[in-house]
């Protein structure tokens, strides 16, 4: 049986990779994630937990020994978040052409600037297109479990892919909770051994990885990808009923609360979908139709099952962490091809909130509902992102 441990979500993190028998874990100090390498550096020195620790001189460094080791056959992990991610990008899409099934979580941080240490989503989205799948928890037990799925995700030879583990910045990363640990021979059951079914650098049989591609293949190289990345939608299933067999834990690729019979639904990620999803119950209570729908997994996002769920909604209301600088939020952008795809006529409204750790108070997500109920009732259409929470006595237009 496992232990419950009162636990913050970098330490529930370095608890998932010690359970996920990880070999190899290098990574460069940043905060808020570097207690997760702390925790994972003393687990070593205690010796509760075998495995090499290579301190890098930086997040490009640290990834750069990522991707060698895991090259080699060894199952990987690092952690970064803001500055450190953005270090990271000139190699995360190496990592990912090379369908290494390396693990790496990221606690969210804005990247500047201007210069920031708290959560927002814009360091995450920077790499949504990098070829790695991204997975959002919202609680320090979420962390630990997606760690440990993510590895038998990314290991499937239908993926082999490699896959970012996300937690919010503070909210999540330095929020004690109950979380339970499985035991090593509980966790057995679940994460198995890693079998080697990619490219293993051999000194027996040298080659080259990752070179010089012409156009003549590199489109070929690219679907490839795209294919592993598709096919990880069914493995995430699968995996997620798995570790809820093992573990009584059950979750999917999108989490959604009262949206049977809901007029109107907020579309999130992270850690504020535990806000809304409480704002969601009040007004249920006072006769509201409303619901809450969470994204768990934006890589691959599952498209269709979010437009099963939004068919016959009036409003969606759609919670991006991250501005986008002259057009619309990342996740709101995703949620409209998903109603496309599904061909949902519901009206769509793109928010703006949390950024830089700005707060997201009940009263944020009742103004998201109430003005997407506005503007639905008049029947507008989205021009531009609804900035929630602004102070407008501060901002500066320049002429």
């Amino acid at each position: 049986m496992g232990v419950i441990k009162a636990l913050d979500g970098n330490a529930a993190i370095a608890h998932g990779v010690m359970r996920s028998k990880v070999q190899l874990v290098a990574a460069y100090p940043i905060t808020p994630q570097t207690p997760i390498v702390e925790t994972i550096a003393s687990l070593i020195d205690k010796k509760e937990y075998e495995a090499t620790y290579i301190t890098a001189e930086s997040e490009h460094s640290a990834l750069s020994a990522i991707i060698g080791a895991a090259s080699t056959g060894v199952r990987t992990f690092t952690a970064s978040a803001s500055h450190g991610l953005a270090l990271m990008h000139e190699l995360t899409g190496t990592c990912s052409a090379s369908r290494l099934p390396a693990v790496m979580a990221v606690v969210s941080r804005a990247i500047p600037g201007p210069m920031a240490l708290w959560c927002d989503h814009s360091d995450i989205m920077t790499q949504r297109d990098q070829g790695w799948i991204q997975l959002f928890a919202k609680s320090p037990q979420e962390a630990l479990d997606f760690t440990m799925i993510a590895y038998r995700v990314s290991e499937d030879e239908r993926v082999l892919t490699p896959t970012m583990v996300d937690i919010d910045g503070f909210y999540c990363s330095h929020l004690t909770e109950r979380v339970d640990v499985p035991s090593e021979e509980e966790a057995e059951k679940f994460i198995g051994d890693f079998k080697v079914v990619n490219a293993h650098l051999d000194t027996d049989m040298p080659y080259a990885m990752n070179n010089l591609t012409s156009p003549g293949i590199f489109t070929e190289i690219k679907r490839s990808q795209d294919l592993g990345m598709r096919a990880a939608s069914g493995v995430l299933d699968e995996r997620f009923e798995e570790f809820g067999n093992v573990f009584g834990r059950r979750y999917s690729r999108i989490i959604c609360d009262d949206v049977e019979d809901a007029e109107t639904v907020v579309v999130c990620m992270g850690s504020m979908s535990g806000t809304a999803k409480h704002v969601v119950k009040q007004l249920r209570a006072s006769g509201k139709k409303v619901g809450v729908c969470r994204i768990v997994a934006f890589r691959p996002f599952p498209s269709r099952e979010l437009s099963g769920v939004l068919r016959g909604v009036r409003n969606v209301a759609v919670i991006d962490r991250v501005s986008a600088m002259g057009s619309f939020g990342p996740l709101y952008e995703e949620v409209l091809a998903a109603m496309n795809y599904g061909r949902i006529g519901a009206n769509a409204y793109s928010f703006v909130a949390g950024l830089g750790g700005r707060d997201i108070w009940e009263q944020t997500i009742e103004d998201v509902i109430a003005k997407a109920e506005e503007l639905g009732a008049r029947g507008e259409t989205c021009q531009a992102p609804i900035w929630i929470d602004l102070k407008e006595e501060e901002v500066v237009y320049n002429a």
